[in-house]
């Protein structure tokens, strides 16, 4: 056992606990997510005096109405917003749901570790496809939809991960993901880089990825697997191995599994390809290049539906 039980004094937790059930309620009916997120933020930030004053037709300064107006996030882009390929009207919801989460990490009580991990584990219950029970996610993670992750019960999530579900991500029961990691479910082709491949990644029950790792898009890191800090999957990382390195290879299997576990040299086989998430882009399409350049075509296009 590694860590202990800490709760918060009786009035804090009160306040606390009214105010997560509060936003999940209101997240939960048909009031409109925009000024959720907009009454929320501006309330987390402690500008209602100043919202109020805009409102009732007062003088405010050019910046304090850039602020205001920056709580709603119909006021706002994120970079997914530009991605050709997204489901535009499920993304219409993962966008205010992941700008309150992201600005939620900019206030103080994002500090507030038990109440932290409660908030973003109510959020995650909007946001994610699936959020298991006793889901913990510290701060500063990140998302490209958010509405293409499922994740499992008893699972953390520490501070400045990024989960980019672009494609798929699946992630399993108990698993430990590190601070810094980033797991990936796109790639871009090395000559066209406009081209975007999307892929189905998986991280198995029971594995854990290290600090600063990374996995490749359309890889699976099997059951009770380890990857080890800095690392880069490039490959399957089979059950109960443990890999290291960029490209991470496997260097031993974890103590009392060599019985059922594949032999050392199963690591790193490559079957991104058969997880790889078709698409069609519209035909009137408005898409931009924002490189200028033309290749004449990618050399390896995505698969199409």
């Amino acid at each position: 056992m590694t860590k202990v039980h800490v709760s918060l004094p009786d009035d804090a937790e009160e306040g606390l606990q009214a105010f997560i059930d509060e936003v999940d309620e209101r997240l939960s009916s048909d009031e409109d997510t925009c000024i959720v997120v907009r009454d929320t933020l501006i309330d987390l930030f402690g500008d209602r005096e100043a919202w109020e004053r805009w409102q009732n037709g007062k003088p405010v300064s050019p910046a304090t109405k850039v602020r205001l107006q920056g709580y709603d996030p119909c006021n706002a882009t994120l970079e997914a917003e530009y991605y050709a390929e997204k489901d535009h009207e499920t993304f219409k919801q993962s966008k205010h749901l992941q700008w309150l989460w992201r600005q939620f990490d900019a206030t103080p009580m994002a500090d507030n570790v038990d109440f932290a991990l409660r908030f973003r584990q109510m959020l995650a219950t909007h946001l994610f496809e699936e959020a298991g029970d006793n889901l913990r996610i510290f701060k500063g993670v990140t998302f490209s939809y958010g509405h293409n992750i499922s994740v499992g019960d008893n699972t953390v999530i520490h501070d400045d991960v990024h989960l980019d579900d672009r494609g798929k991500l699946t992630i399993g029961d108990r698993v430990s993901i590190s601070d810094g990691a980033h797991i990936y479910s796109h790639s871009h082709d090395v000559v066209d880089q406009t081209e975007v491949r999307n892929y189905h990644t998986k991280i198995g029950d029971d594995a854990r990825v290290t600090y600063d790792a990374m996995v490749n898009a359309g890889n699976v890191v099997g059951e009770n697997a380890i990857v080890g800090a800095r690392s880069i999957v490039q490959g399957d990382v089979p059950a109960h191995h443990i890999v290291v390195g960029a490209p991470a290879k496997s260097v031993r299997i974890k103590p009392g599994f060599e019985d059922v576990a594949e032999p050392l040299d199963a690591g790193g086989e490559k079957h991104a390809d058969e997880r790889e998430i078709p698409y069609t882009l519209p035909d009137d399409l408005d898409a931009f290049d924002e490189f200028g350049r033309d290749f004449g075509g990618p050399v390896k296009p995505h698969r199409t539906e």
